[in-house]
């Protein structure tokens, strides 16, 4: 019916144009042609109404976009599956495989130089678990994180022998990981550091050049918080390959107990400043940990970053520890940010 009505203007407009021109008063002058010009505008813009009324299926880019949720999932083994979370269809869902990590797997653990192992959950994290969830799912990818907190009791290190040969070991043990779980993502996760920050920017930043470049995998991120030893790592990182790095999944959860909702704003606002131009993930742990918790604020801290439009995403340590609740909060979680495209 529109495109109808289009075309029968675009005639009543062709009309007049044959008019003017065969009209003594008008033809040739200057005025008759401001009025064609005019008109062809119209006549334009009335082939494009039809147009977009014929092939009504062309929509525009939304101009805000939901968000991410993520979600670290296999650190602490009590048998939680991708399946046993809930997932809501509207947003982008990321799990976190948790950890990959460069030592040994022995009673007394020994770092690998870059040399990563599976560490993670995996009798019920497999790689057709991971093709099952994201056949079931199409908003769903897999990542894995590297580093974490310890390894079987003791501190996960960061410990290259060299720039050079650590990062040709990771590339190598990384991209058979990622190939033989079929993952999307990858993250940094390393809390202690037996090296200077240039060299640990130089070793992370040069495997994350090669996975981006490569197409090994799709999504980067980084998870500092907010201790001084551990920042000054990322932070270098951050100033020479922050191109690189898609999320920032800051753990606000280490702060201090009872953070207030206005603490939580302010130390989001420092993180901003820190890590200028990424996109700073918020964050809570279903575990106990610190920080704002969703009992004392922290949907309605997110409710305000979401009016500012800096509610980039939220990520959840951990699924591991959410089970008990019925993953209360995951959902939460995830109708914030699926709403916030009202």
């Amino acid at each position: 019916m529109h495109t109808t009505n289009a075309l029968l203007k675009e005639k009543y407009f062709n009309r007049h144009l044959l008019w003017l021109n065969t009209n003594k008063k008008y033809k040739g002058s200057f005025q008759l042609q401001q009025i064609m010009r005019s008109l062809k505008f119209c006549i334009s813009l009335l082939v494009l109404q039809a147009l977009f009324n014929v092939f009504p299926t062309i929509e525009a880019v939304p101009a805000f976009c939901p968000g991410v949720f993520r979600e670290y999932i296999g650190a602490e083994g009590k048998n939680v599956t991708f399946s046993d979370v809930p997932i809501n269809p509207n947003i982008e869902f990321h799990f976190l495989l948790s950890f990959a990590i460069d030592y040994t797997n022995t009673k007394s653990p020994e770092p690998t130089n870059g040399d990563f192992l599976v560490y993670w959950d995996t009798d019920n994290l497999t790689p057709s678990h991971i093709s099952s969830i994201k056949a079931k799912h199409k908003n769903v990818k897999v990542g894995m994180s590297l580093g974490g907190d310890t390894v079987n009791g003791k501190n996960a290190t960061f410990t290259p022998t060299s720039i050079t040969s650590w990062v040709r070991n990771a590339i190598h043990s990384i991209t058979k990981i990622v190939k033989e779980y079929n993952l999307d993502a990858i993250d940094i996760d390393y809390e202690h550091f037996n090296a200077d920050p240039d060299t640990f920017a130089e070793c992370i930043g040069r495997l994350l050049y090669y996975l981006k470049q490569n197409n090994v995998v799709t999504y980067t991120s980084i998870a500092p918080y907010a201790d001084d030893s551990v920042q000054v790592h990322y932070l270098a990182l951050w100033r020479k390959y922050g191109h690189l790095i898609d999320y920032v999944n800051f753990q606000f959860y280490a702060y201090e107990k009872g953070t207030t909702i206005l603490q939580f704003l302010h130390y989001f606002e420092t993180q901003m400043y820190n890590y200028k131009g990424g996109k700073i993930l918020v964050s809570f742990g279903t575990d106990n940990s610190g920080g704002l918790s969703p009992r004392h604020g922290f949907f309605d801290a997110c409710s305000i970053l979401k009016s500012r439009g800096t509610l980039h995403g939220i990520f959840i340590w951990s699924a591991d520890d959410s089970i008990k609740d019925h993953f209360l909060y995951e959902k939460l979680s995830q109708n914030l940010l699926a709403s916030a495209t009202v």
